[in-house]
């Protein structure tokens, strides 16, 4: 698939994800074969006021690149400007997010609020365009307000009328945040309707369900959010699918230790050995959560007080693991539990602030 000058030929998205498309975890996705990654999701007010939060968001590497940086906004000459102000960090590509469906996103008109409006719409892509100078423009938005409101065919040609290179569905309403059972079947109906590329996203958790998605959809790339919560090896496993007609399957216990210990590594360089730990231990809690024992991680893994002590912990839990010294847990329900609520230690709202 190809976006402006970028060839991705089969590779797949990394979705920006609030708190966790951190340098490392991008870093450790690329080292895995994903095609494109994002930056977390900033304010175009925050890119422009010079915002110190916003711009450390903003960092990325040139050996990192393709990436792309999403931006939150209603207001098309904020938009513009925030988008001449990215052109300084040579991004592959700009996103504009109409798919948030967090109240303190949607109580002041932007992120899925926005998508009630397809006209509004038109006219954001249309300020990005302009002040892009060729850099490509995408959006990312959701099926409408709800499932008796779906007006996605509206703003996805509302999006490519006003001159946007790619379009990202997420394949839920605002309502259904990301609850509801996704209906994969709006986005072969966008690709009937549109010219432009089409990557679809929603509950992909396996490369499977990536094959599938495409398969039973004709969308061009598919992008991947929770399914790359510690689980790099997403796209390792869906390139050989594609490559060599082969899964390789899941990777093994010692492939999962060394590759959460790399990532803990590149988060204390990144951050610092203060400002790494809760980073760290999020990931590791992800990197573990298909294995018997996960129970007892979720009890111990918070009250480490050094990156050094976790690694200790991780060598650790990984021998035990590999040596089945934990009993048997409902791991099927570990993995209900982490679709449908992916930070399993926190309440329901503090979630969605950390997440989206």
């Amino acid at each position: 698939m190809k976006v402006g000058k970028i060839d991705l030929g089969e590779k797949l998205f990394v979705a920006p994800m609030a708190d966790v498309s951190d340098h490392p975890f991008r870093m450790i996705a690329k080292d895995f074969g994903a095609g494109l990654t994002f930056t977390q999701m900033v304010s175009a007010k925050g890119v422009i006021e010079n915002d110190f939060g916003t711009l450390r968001r903003l960092v990325f590497s040139r050996n990192e690149q393709p990436v792309g940086v999403q931006i939150l906004g209603n207001n098309p000459h904020i938009l513009k400007n925030a988008v001449k102000e990215l052109l300084k960090l040579s991004p592959d590509l700009i996103d504009l997010n109409c798919g948030c469906p967090v109240s303190k996103v949607t109580k002041h008109d932007m992120g899925a609020s926005l998508l009630d409006d397809p006209k509004q719409i038109g006219v954001l892509v249309k300020s990005m365009v302009e002040g892009a100078n060729g850099t490509p423009i995408s959006i990312k938005i959701r099926l409408g307000k709800d499932k008796k409101n779906i007006n996605v065919l509206d703003n996805a040609k509302a999006a490519e009328d006003n001159g946007a290179s790619l379009l990202i569905v997420h394949a839920r309403t605002k309502v259904g945040r990301y609850c509801e059972q996704p209906d994969w079947e709006w986005l072969g109906k966008i690709k009937e309707k549109i010219s432009i590329p089409v990557v679809g996203n929603g509950s992909v958790f396996e490369p499977g369900d990536a094959v599938r998605m495409k398969k039973e959809t004709g969308c061009d790339s598919v992008m991947i959010a929770r399914g790359a919560l510690g689980n790099p090896f997403f796209f390792e496993r869906y390139n050989s699918m594609i490559e060599k007609g082969i899964d390789p399957g899941e990777p093994g216990i010692e492939k999962i230790r060394d590759t959460a210990i790399k990532h803990t590594k590149l988060i204390v360089r990144d951050f610092g050995e203060l400002n790494a730990l809760d980073r760290i231990k999020k990931n590791v809690v992800w990197y573990y959560r298909k294995f018997n024992g996960i129970s007892i991680l979720l009890d111990t893994i918070f009250s480490f007080s050094s990156s050094a002590s976790i690694i200790d912990f991780i060598n650790e839990h990984s021998e035990k693991i590999n040596n089945n010294f934990y009993p048997e847990e409902d791991l099927k329900s570990v993995h209900k539990k982490f679709e449908d609520k992916v930070l399993l230690w926190l309440s329901e709202e503090k979630e969605f602030e950390l997440i989206n």
